[in-house]
């Protein structure tokens, strides 16, 4: 195995190389603040150069046959198995997620690679009926050339695979970007990877580095087929103004205030064990987390209590101590904006605080809030914190029109009636529904963009295998 470079380096061309500021910037360990690395304060000229080794080196990729081009994926992926245990460590410290977390990210790193590799090989275009007879028409797969992507903190390893995998499969190049807070798993890990795999130099490169340093360079690059980028709403749309200008294609992936509607009918101590994972996995830190729980008055009081048990009982602490349920926010910002620009105004807005709402260095306690209106930020923002605000409503009617009108990717619903449930779900103005489920994960986010919006409805028939701190304390072990 070659030896690693990556601590304080970036990986352009087949080589690990400095910053040409010669910068450098800490990586800490978030539940503790222990300096764990380091990586490169990469910029514009850093990115040229990366781009320029990309362009180069994509006819010659492109040209390999997919069989090829698949080995060197399974072997990227046998390179990260075989570091499994060190990496999930390592996810653990440096985003702060429990162990559930790391080792969902790493495994399903790992499987979109083995998943892109078989695809590369199994259609290369398709037959099309003729417009006249005596002619044959033929579509062919063809990569797009050099491919810019962007990638967030939260779970930096398989959200920069979802493009790099696939990416690479059908043979094109790519210039990475990771969060500048989660700069190793992110991207340096990705990087020992490929040169572990032998892909030709400037096939893959990474590029470490700030957001307007190194980041936005790479955004409106003209060297670029395309852009990629997974991030907030705000930086999400002056990416897609730049593009505009010059009609540079993009893929988006942006935030959302989505919704977890509790009808009257429904199964409470289900939704309350469901509203845990929907609103407090990763500490709310995900782009699919519930920031506003809309329920039916008939079940309100006894779902404001359920939920308020569960998230009592919750242990936020340490990861590594293999003894908590939510570990630590991934910076003093994110906290922040979290306690100052959403809890505390919707508290003085008129709010009830009913659980939570405490910190300690990263560690905020999760948070119930009742009595939350539309004009209040627990309402109108994504909150990205472990935060449960609660809506009441009158009617499913009422709680199906405060649900519309935001940004939303995925939102729950839960009734006894499943048919009812799909009913509610397709009125719903969000790419991806779940029926008394929550964050499965599956359709939206590998749907191909069209002229029409694609809905997918997933509806949970069986009784679910929920985590054990998800449950009602009264009933655990």
């Amino acid at each position: 195995m070659p030896s690693r470079h990556a601590d304080g380096h970036l990986y352009i061309d087949g080589a690990w190389r400095p910053s040409a500021s010669g910068r450098f910037g800490d990586v800490e360990e978030k539940a503790t603040g222990a300096r764990i690395g380091r990586y490169a304060l990469g910029g514009a000229a850093d990115v040229d150069l990366a781009v320029d080794a990309a362009r180069a080196a994509q006819p010659g990729w492109a040209a390999l046959s997919a069989p090829e081009r698949a080995g060197h994926l399974r072997r990227m992926a046998e390179h990260l198995q075989g570091r499994y245990e060190e990496l999930v460590t390592l996810s653990m410290r440096e985003t702060g997620g429990v162990r559930a977390k790391a080792e969902d990210e790493v495994s399903t790193t790992i499987r979109q690679l083995g998943i892109s590799a078989v695809q590369a090989t199994e259609n290369a275009g398709e037959i099309l009926p003729p417009y006249k007879a005596g002619k044959l028409s033929l579509s062919r797969v063809v990569p797009l050339g050099v491919l810019g992507v962007i990638t967030p903190w939260n779970y930096p390893m398989n959200l920069a695979m979802r493009a790099v995998a696939p990416g690479l499969a059908f043979g094109n190049t790519l210039v990475l970007k990771p969060a500048e807070l989660t700069p190793i798993i992110g991207g340096q890990v990705l990087a020992e990877a490929a040169d572990h795999a032998g892909l030709p130099p400037g096939v893959l490169n990474v590029v470490t580095g700030d957001g307007p340093d190194a980041g936005w360079p790479l955004a409106t690059h003209d060297g670029l087929d395309l852009i990629d980028f997974t991030g907030s709403r705000r930086v999400g749309l002056d990416i897609a103004a730049s593009a505009a200008a010059v009609l540079r294609p993009i893929r988006l992936e942006l935030g959302g205030d989505n919704a977890f509607l509790v009808l009257g009918d429904a199964d409470v101590d289900l939704a309350a064990s469901l509203a845990m994972v929907a609103s407090l996995e990763f500490q709310g830190q995900t782009c699919i987390s519930s920031s506003r729980h809309i329920v039916v008055r008939e079940v309100a009081e006894e779902y404001i209590a359920a939920v308020t048990r569960r998230v009592e009982a919750l242990r936020v602490g340490d990861p590594l101590s293999g003894e908590a349920d939510l570990g630590p926010l991934i910076s003093t910002a994110q906290r922040d904006r979290v306690h100052r620009t959403i809890v505390e105004p919707s508290v003085a807005m008129g709010a009830k605080l009913v659980a939570g709402g405490t910190y300690d260095g990263l560690f905020y306690r999760p948070t119930v809030l009742t009595g939350v209106t539309p004009d209040m930020p627990a309402f109108t923002e994504e909150i990205f914190g472990p935060v449960i605000p609660i809506t009441v409503v009158d009617t499913e009617e009422e709680a199906v029109a405060l649900t519309n009108g935001y940004p939303m990717l995925m939102n729950s619903v839960f009734t006894a009636d499943l048919m009812r449930g799909m009913r509610v779900a397709e009125r719903l103005q969000a790419g991806e529904v779940h029926v008394n489920d929550a964050h499965a994960r599956h359709g939206a986010e590998n749907q191909m963009p069209g002229f029409t919006r694609r809905q997918w409805i997933g509806v949970q028939r069986t009784p679910l295998d929920l985590p054990a701190w998800t449950a009602d304390p009264a009933g655990r072990p």
